[in-house]
C-alpha cells in the first residue's frame, strides 16, 4: 500500500485520520504542522499527503507552496482538510497546486474516497506525462493552431470590420496555444420559466448561477462569461500545475455543476410542490484547443470594453453540448480534452459525434466521474 504522511495540529482529527488510513493498509506519519510535515517528506518520500490548512507555525497554503517549489518532491498529490468555508480560500489551494479539499467534519468514506483517487492518478502520472510531451501530438496540435487561426482570424476581422469600424486589435487580446472550454447550459430552461413567476424563476437563477460562477472559479478557470442561459468557462495553463492540469481542472469543475443541479432539483421539489416541475439538470461539454481572448471596444457608443473567447474550440464547445443533450450524457467530452486526463476520469459511452456546419463528426466520450 501507500505511505502517506498527515499534518494536522488537532490531536483527534489527525488521530481519526491516521486510524481510518491505517485500516486501510497504508503507511501513516503524522506531524503536527507544516515545517515537521515538510521534514519528514525529504527522507521519506510520500506517495501523498494530508494537510490542515490552518495550523501553528507553517500552515497548509504555506507548505503547499513550499512543496511545490521543491523540484524533487513538487509532484506528490496534496489533499487539504479546511473547515474554512470562503470558496475564495479553497480556490486558493486549488490554483496553487492542491490536488483536492476535504472540508471538515467529513466521513471516513469521504476521506476514503479522495485518496483513492489521489493514489490512482499518481499511478497512471507517468503515462500522462509522456502524452504531455510527445513530439507527435506536440507538431499536430500546432499544425492545427495555426490553421485554426488563419481561419478564425479571417472571420473574426470581417465581423469586427462591420461592426466594430475603428476598433483596433491591440496588445490587449489574448492567444491561448491550448485551453479546455466548459459550456453549461439548463435543457429544461424554457419549462422551468413558463411554471415560475418572474421573482421566483429570479431567485431559481440567482441560486444556480451563483454556485456555477463559484464552482468554476474555484477550479480557476482563466475566463467566464454568460451566454443565454448557459456559462461559458475557459480553464488555461497560466494557473496548472505539475498535478493539475488545465483538463483536469475544467473535468472537476464539470462533475462539480452536475452534482450541485441535485441539491437545487431537491430545493425546487421542496419550494415548489406540486407545479410539476421538470427535474432540474444541466448538460456540460469539454473540448480543447487553441483560443483567443478578444477585447472589443465601441468607440461609437462607448462602454467599459468586452473580453469575448473566440475560435472553433469555443463554437464547437457550444455545439457540442447540444449534440450531449440528444444523447442523453451530463457531461460530453471530446477525445481531444481528455487526452491531458488519461487515467484521471471515468468515462462512460463514446460515439462520433455529428456538429451541424462542420465537415467531419467529432470523437467525444461520456465523463461520468474521477477515477477512483
Amino acid at each position: 500500500m501507500a505511505l502517506i504522511i498527515v499534518m494536522e495540529d488537532d490531536a483527534s482529527t489527525r488521530m481519526l485520520v491516521a486510524s481510518v488510513l491505517k485500516k486501510d493498509g497504508h503507511d501513516v506519519l503524522t506531524a503536527e504542522d507544516g515545517a515537521q510535515g515538510l521534514a519528514l517528506v525529504g527522507p521519506k518520500r510520500p506517495d501523498l499527503i494530508i494537510s490542515d490548512v490552518q495550523m501553528p507555525g507553517m500552515n497548509g497554503f504555506q507548505m503547499l507552496a513550499a512543496l511545490r517549489a521543491d523540484p524533487v518532491n513538487a509532484s506528490i498529490p496534496v489533499i487539504l482538510l479546511t473547515s474554512l468555508q470562503e470558496r475564495a480560500h479553497m480556490r486558493i489551494g486549488m490554483t496553487t497546486g492542491a490536488d483536492d479539499y476535504i472540508t471538515k467534519p467529513f466521513r471516513p468514506g469521504e476521506l476514503r474516497e479522495a485518496v483513492a483517487a489521489q493514489l490512482n492518478k499518481r499511478s497512471v502520472q507517468a503515462n500522462l506525462q509522456a502524452l504531455a510531451v510527445d513530439s507527435a501530438v506536440q507538431n499536430a496540435l500546432a499544425e492545427q493552431k495555426n490553421e485554426l487561426s488563419r481561419l478564425y482570424e479571417e472571420r473574426l476581422a470581417a465581423e469586427l470590420s462591420e461592426r466594430w469600424p475603428e476598433a483596433d486589435a491591440g496588445s490587449a487580446d489574448e492567444r491561448l496555444a491550448s485551453a479546455t472550454v466548459l459550456f453549461v447550459d439548463i435543457p429544461n430552461y424554457a419549462t422551468v420559466a413558463e411554471r415560475l413567476d418572474s421573482q421566483e424563476l429570479a431567485e431559481l437563477v440567482k441560486k444556480f448561477y451563483g454556485s456555477a460562477n463559484d464552482t468554476v472559479h474555484l477550479f480557476g478557470a482563466r475566463h467566464m462569461r454568460f451566454v443565454g442561459e448557459g456559462l461559458l468557462a475557459i480553464f488555461a495553463a497560466d494557473s496548472d500545475t505539475q498535478t493539475v492540469n488545465h483538463g483536469l481542472r475544467a473535468a472537476k469543475a464539470a462533475l462539480g455543476l452536475v452534482e450541485s443541479t441535485r441539491g437545487i432539483h431537491e430545493y425546487l421539489e421542496a419550494r415548489y410542490p406540486g407545479r410539476q416541475l421538470p427535474r432540474f439538470e444541466v448538460n456540460v461539454a469539454l473540448h480543447t484547443g487553441p483560443v483567443a481572448l478578444t477585447v472589443l471596444q465601441d468607440p461609437l457608443h462607448g462602454g467599459p470594453a468586452q473580453t469575448l473567447p473566440v475560435g472553433d474550440a469555443v463554437s464547437a464547445t457550444m455545439l457540442l453540448q447540444k449534440q450531449g443533450r440528444k444523447l442523453g450524457w451530463n457531461i460530453v467530452a471530446s477525445v481531444a480534452a481528455l487526452r491531458a486526463v488519461t487515467g484521471a476520469v471515468r468515462t462512460g459511452a463514446r460515439a462520433f459525434i455529428e456538429l451541424p456546419g462542420r465537415s467531419a463528426p467529432m470523437d467525444a466520450v461520456e465523463l461520468v466521474g474521477l477515477a477512483l
